[in-house]
């Protein structure tokens, strides 16, 4: 059983920076690919981005492209999000994810992840 704790959340204003990170135990943390996702209040959770088991692959959702950067750690058992030129539609609780699985080029999927954390908020302020 792993266990994700997302960190790094805030308020910040238009076109401000925030890096969350995201910790994981209770497994062995470079056996899965981790993800980051988004949600708001009644839309559908959102794909972010995308980082394989060593870190050699990523993805990030279109949206987000050229602002934000997904990286790991694996001995420290922590995954981040950079998240630059942030604009009020960025405002969402951002959860972390682990992916168990094989690699696949449908980590955008959220029921590939096996493991959720409980999320951050973060509020872009115009």
């Amino acid at each position: 059983q792993v266990q994700l704790v997302e960190s790094g959340g805030g308020l910040v204003q238009v076109g401000g920076s925030l890096r969350l990170s995201c910790a994981a135990s209770g497994g062995t943390f470079s056996n899965y690919g981790m993800g980051w996702f988004r949600q708001v209040p009644g839309k559908e959770r959102e794909f972010v981005a995308f980082i394989s088991k060593n870190g050699g692959i990523t993805g990030v959702a279109f949206s987000v492209k050229g602002r934000f950067t997904i990286s790991r750690d694996n001995a420290k058992n922590t995954v981040y999000l950079q998240m630059n030129t942030l604009k009020p539609e960025d405002t969402a609780v951002y959860l972390c994810a682990a992916d168990g699985g094989p690699y696949s080029s449908f980590y955008s999927r959220a029921t590939r992840y096996d493991y959720w954390g409980q999320g951050t908020q973060v509020t872009v302020s115009s």
